[in-house]
């Protein structure tokens, strides 16, 4: 609050004797203008849906305090703003939402502002915090409203005789108050991969013996632990992260393959990005309350116990993808790279990053931007994961079956030699030489091989 200022004259003068100058003032204008430099501002109004709760996010121009409560009769949950003025530049606020109706707003008596969130359906009772500034956002109430379980529903495997499906979590990066990367024209990260994660979706799902799961499939956030723990909760055969990110400089380009990396990153790019998307859930607006059932010692421990056997096939399924992907788009590196992304630290499921291409990059942004691109690169990315499955079908699983029974096909990685294929599939490489009527032991990056099987070595 001001303190109003009833002084009506201001006399300045010389030592001499004389009066320079002199001002009236009106006292309660004086009150206004000062009461108007402290009162904090609401900026703006987003809403964001999820599975199972809808998220309403206030930014304002400071820190503020609130009350939040429910009324009935209609249903609707209001938040009062202490010591809050409308900004000039708060747009009227257009709700596509499954839960909020409508969004009205009202100046209160004592300085605060009301908002009214009309609801749809029936919440509970709505969990509310705080966060503190982070690029590109600066202070920010959050109020979560849930209608369901506070967890999504896991993806339990089908199981058919022993013959289940394989299970693949596909995870587009950032969402909701989270954008990722922003390109030219305003392109953002968010809806770039959750469009290619579905398009990978569509592919593996159209294949017999495969199943694939979104981690999200809209506009919403998931906290970056919780990514790979719904993977384990679907028991899934490997997770795969979609994203499209930017660097320092706009002179980047190309896509990248990650696998976990336990001690250092593998190149300064790599460090880069890590420390950015590491940083997501500071953006995307996680509670304390989300991480503190996390215990951290127990959680390296498990990682200990059996991360280095899950590595091994996370390189391999790695590079297989890498492979594909060389066959649509140009690539950063010509090999598999290794980063500490909190989102492959998974104690038992195989897992990857695919960075899809740069949309700092002017070029890369505009051809991340379209549909044919995005297609291209999801079926690039299914075909990679695909032919690694194939090639190491799980136990139990219907692809396990058709492998005895179909034809094995090897797709050709970078630093592969027809010799080390041949000892891999137990067959000589003159039968590999025949199967596919090569001339000699070269062999391209991207080529798919037909292996023999034993006994039908000619």
């Amino acid at each position: 609050m001001g303190v109003a200022y009833s002084m009506s004259r201001i006399i300045v003068s010389e030592s001499v004797g004389y009066t320079i100058l002199l001002a009236k003032l009106v006292s309660v204008g004086l009150f206004v203008q000062f009461c108007l430099g402290q009162t904090n501002s609401l900026e703006g109004i987003r809403v964001h849906d999820a599975p199972n709760y809808t998220r309403v996010v206030f930014d304002t121009r400071s820190k503020t305090k609130y009350h939040v409560f429910m009324l009935d009769n209609p249903k609707r949950v209001v938040v009062d703003l202490d010591d809050t003025a409308k900004s000039q530049k708060l747009d009227p606020t257009q709700v596509e939402s499954r839960v909020v109706a409508a969004i009205r707003r009202a100046e209160r008596p004592q300085g605060s502002y009301r908002v009214v969130l009309d609801l749809k359906r029936a919440v509970k009772a709505p969990k509310t915090f705080a966060l503190n500034p982070v690029r590109p956002y600066g202070h920010r109430l959050v109020v979560d409203l849930y209608w369901g379980s506070s967890e999504q529903k896991s993806v339990v495997q089908a199981q058919l005789d022993g013959q289940r499906d394989v299970v693949i979590t596909i995870d587009a990066g950032h969402g909701g108050e989270d954008p990722g990367a922003i390109g030219v024209n305003k392109i953002f990260e968010k809806n770039v991969v959750l469009s290619i994660a579905r398009g990978v979706k569509r592919h593996l799902d159209a294949t017999k013996g495969f199943n694939a799961v979104l981690v999200r499939d809209g506009d919403y956030y998931v906290p970056l632990r919780k990514r790979p723990r719904l993977a384990r909760e679907a028991r899934s055969d490997f997770f795969v992260s979609i994203h499209a990110d930017a660097f320092r400089s706009p002179a980047v380009s190309g896509a990248s393959v990650y696998a976990l990396s336990r001690k250092r990153a593998t190149s300064e790019t790599a460090r880069w990005l890590v420390e950015n998307e590491n940083r997501s859930d500071l953006i995307g607006g996680v509670g304390k309350v989300v991480l503190d059932d996390y215990d951290d010692s127990v959680a390296e421990m498990l990682l200990d116990l059996s991360m280095d056997a899950n590595l091994v096939h996370s390189i391999d399924a790695g590079e297989t993808v890498l492979a594909a992907l060389s066959e649509v788009a140009r690539l950063h590196k010509g090999q598999l790279e290794q980063a500490g992304f909190v989102v492959l630290k998974s104690p038992d499921v195989p897992s990857i990053l695919v960075e899809t291409g740069y949309i700092s990059n002017p070029n890369e942004a505009r051809l991340l931007a379209t549909s044919k691109y995005q297609q291209q690169i999801a079926r690039a990315i299914a075909n990679g994961v695909r032919e690694y499955m194939r090639q190491n079908p799980p136990p139990g699983s219907l692809i396990a079956v058709l492998s005895d029974s179909e034809t094995i096909r090897h797709l050709v990685k970078r630093g592969d030699t027809l010799s080390e294929i041949a000892l891999r599939y137990d067959v000589s490489a003159a039968a590999i030489r025949s199967a596919n009527r090569l001339r000699g032991n070269v062999i391209k990056t991207g080529e798919v091989l037909i292996i023999p099987r034993l006994g039908q070595e000619s």
